[in-house]
């Protein structure tokens, strides 16, 4: 089986148990993180690595949603939970590395949690940026490499497991891959001894 396979199923399997963990980490961790994220979405919305669908009650009435996942197993549970919510949202099983979208679709492209999942984060960032239309927005929130050194010991310790078993990075920055991609990057914050960064860029 190769690598992306397995992590496929991977995530296929962590499903069941995902918002469980994840809701530990947001009260621990994350914050208010999600919800200022999708706060700020507005129109045409696309959201990468929609997992679970945990953001779904957080975004604003009036947009328009569509939201991509590689696994099968996260979006049945997005589906259902949309479905209980009432939330108009089209999901589909799509790859960051290659969106199925034309240039220029969206008005918002909110990432939460992903990225430091997605096998080339910088190819995904350069689609995300590709279907963004001029004077939209690139809405980021991850974990991301520490700025305590000793953290940071932490983390390379803790890739050599995770990065094999699931694909999941804690060393990435997705601010050091904006430039090039023709966004202007208008917010960042950093919190939680570096290890979680928030992140707003227009193209």
């Amino acid at each position: 089986m190769t690598r992306p396979a397995r992590w496929n199923r991977y995530w296929d399997g962590k499903s069941q148990n995902y918002d469980r963990e994840m809701q530990f980490l947001d009260r621990k961790l994350f914050g208010d993180s999600r919800a200022w994220a999708c706060g700020q979405a507005t129109g045409e919305v696309l959201e990468v690595a929609v997992g679970t669908g945990l953001n779904l009650p957080l975004y604003p009435e009036d947009v328009t949603l569509t939201g991509i996942d590689l696994s099968d197993g996260m979006l049945t549970i997005a589906r259902g939970r949309a479905e209980r919510l009432g939330h108009p949202v089209t999901l589909r099983r799509a790859d960051a590395h290659d969106l199925p979208f034309d240039a220029d679709s969206f008005d918002t492209v909110v990432c939460t949690l992903g990225l430091c999942a997605i096998p080339d984060d910088g190819k995904a960032l350069r689609e995300m940026a590709r279907v963004l239309r001029p004077g939209g927005r690139l809405i980021l929130l991850d974990h991301i490499a520490s700025s305590s050194r000793a953290v940071r010991g932490l983390q390379w310790i803790a890739e050599k497991i995770t990065v094999p078993m699931a694909g999941e990075h804690f060393l990435r920055r997705p601010l050091d891959k904006i430039d090039g991609l023709g966004l202007a990057v208008e917010h960042r914050e950093r919190f939680k001894l570096g290890l979680v960064e928030r992140l707003v860029a227009r193209k």
